[in-house]
């Protein structure tokens, strides 16, 4: 797992939830790759204090948590382009659960490797 520490938001957008509010990520794993490395799942995992799924809802399908995820991976020279949320029963009570392909997971591999 990759810790990290960045605060993300959610404007409630979302079909889980309608909650605006910060999102503290800590930590970006890969849950599953397949075996011709073209497809898998990132988990972002999130700080349960601040946002309960029990509470809050699913961030799943939130536009503006994507939006700041996308260009966060970037900063992190991370292919952003290449993640999307993936569905709803992938998601977990500490973790967004979000497709990637085969860019990503290159890119994240390597990063891992530094």
């Amino acid at each position: 797992m990759l810790l990290v520490s960045k605060v993300l938001c959610t404007d409630g957008s979302g079909y889980w939830s309608e909650m605006s509010k910060n999102v503290p990520v800590t930590g970006l794993d890969i849950g599953y790759i397949n075996e011709d490395d073209t497809f898998g799942e990132l988990r972002v995992y999130f700080d349960t204090n601040a946002w309960d799924v029990d509470n809050d809802g699913l961030i799943y399908t939130d536009n503006l948590f994507l939006h700041e995820l996308k260009h966060f991976l970037v900063s992190l020279s991370l292919a952003g382009d290449d993640v999307g949320y993936s569905e709803q029963g992938m998601q977990g009570d500490d973790y967004v659960s979000l497709d990637v392909g085969s860019d990503f997971i290159k890119s994240f591999q390597a990063l891992a490797h530094k």
